[in-house]
């Protein structure tokens, strides 16, 4: 599977702190540097056939239609896609008009996922986001019309300017407009955003964790009373919905990340990132330079990153790969963390594979962290 990074946003969002730039003036040049690093890198992926292409940012629906069209026919210079392929394309709701999607429409593009975040107004002030709550129901309701039916919205749960009953709104609004998937996090404060400057002088309250606790489980219930299967900590999905791409990060597998910042794993032991630099990225390319670092996970490595992605999904670890992959040092370390954690409920064995029960899935990074190789 690929993965794009568009490095471009109108605005900043308080709590993002992504890679992007809010200057368009070099989209052009950034366009052309990312055809040549999937042409560069044309080789690095075992299996040529894709599953999954996936444009994320940054606003990947700042670029045109025929920009967006531009790039999946490079990749398609180089890969096959299976007949099936998920294509999906990060958007914000007040970029999806009518003329985008009537476009987009007759791209390959089959997935989209939207940047909603709340359909309330204080909600997205607070978020310094683009759009409106108008336009948070309406866009959704137009790509709809324009026949994707596959689609993905975030929601941010635990925001000062929010409450339990707001939250339930959006949830049923959520409902309402019938959409099949799911992607909701807690509103935290990042370093080195707006957010955290509100936080520290006062302007805002600091998000409250039992809040959030709340939300959270309310929302699991409320979305399983709905039909949706929680796959996937942040994750929610109608039967035959599941993000395929994000999946198979979760699942360890390979996958190419295009344009700065953007993250590559072999499936193995080898892990490489692009320069979070645009100007940078671009004079590389440029010369016919990768722009990218590259590391060999040690067993540790893999052990953390194993625990961290596993125990945040319904499929938890597999027991049998765990054992096949690591040294008796490891294994001997791991089987005695985990026997106090089965024992107190916050973990569990079912058909050989190590799980998180759901009703500790709001914790489930710490207890995924307790059990790390340092």
């Amino acid at each position: 599977m690929i993965y794009l990074h568009i490095p471009f946003c109108k605005q900043k969002c308080s709590y993002c702190n992504f890679h992007f730039s809010t200057s368009l003036q070099f989209k052009d040049e950034m366009i052309s540097a990312m055809k040549k690093e999937i042409f560069l890198r044309k080789g690095e992926l075992q299996n040529n056939s894709l599953k999954s292409l996936y444009f994320g940012g940054g606003t990947p629906s700042i670029l045109t239609a025929d920009e967006i069209h531009s790039l999946i026919d490079e990749v398609l210079k180089y890969f096959s896609f299976e007949k099936d392929i998920e294509i999906t394309l990060e958007a914000n709701p007040d970029d999806l008009n009518k003329t985008f999607l009537k476009d987009l429409s007759k791209s390959p593009v089959n997935r989209l996922s939207i940047g909603t975040q709340s359909f309330f107004e204080e909600d997205l002030k607070l978020m310094n986001r683009a759009h409106n709550a108008s336009e948070a129901e309406s866009s959704i309701k137009r790509a709809q019309d324009f026949g994707f039916d596959n689609l993905s919205i975030d929601l941010i749960y635990g925001s000062p300017s929010s409450s339990l009953e707001i939250w339930k709104e959006n949830l049923n609004k959520t409902i309402a407009l019938e959409i099949p998937h799911i992607s909701s996090y807690a509103l935290t404060v990042e370093p080195k955003t707006a957010l955290e400057n509100w936080v520290s002088k006062g302007k805002i309250s600091t998000p409250k964790e039992e809040d959030q606790n709340l939300e959270f489980y309310y929302m699991t219930d409320f979305l399983k009373d709905h039909g949706f299967e929680h796959y996937e900590v942040s994750n929610f999905a109608k039967s035959g919905f599941h993000s395929r791409h994000n999946s198979a990060y979760w699942k360890y597998k390979e996958y190419l990340g295009i344009g700065p910042s953007a993250h590559s794993y072999n499936g193995t032991d080898v892990r490489s990132w692009n320069v979070a630099n645009n100007q940078q990225y671009i004079k590389k390319l440029n010369s016919n330079t990768l722009a990218k670092e590259t590391e060999i996970l040690s067993q540790q490595d893999q052990f953390n990153e194993m625990m961290m992605i596993g125990l945040r999904t319904i499929w938890g670890v597999d027991l049998e790969n765990l054992n096949q992959k690591f040294s008796e040092n490891i294994l001997n370390y791991f089987n005695k963390e985990i026997q106090n954690k089965i024992e107190e409920g916050i973990l569990e064995i079912e058909n050989n594979h190590l799980k998180i029960p759901e009703k500790h899935w709001f914790i489930a990074d710490g207890i995924a962290a307790d059990l790390f190789q340092v």
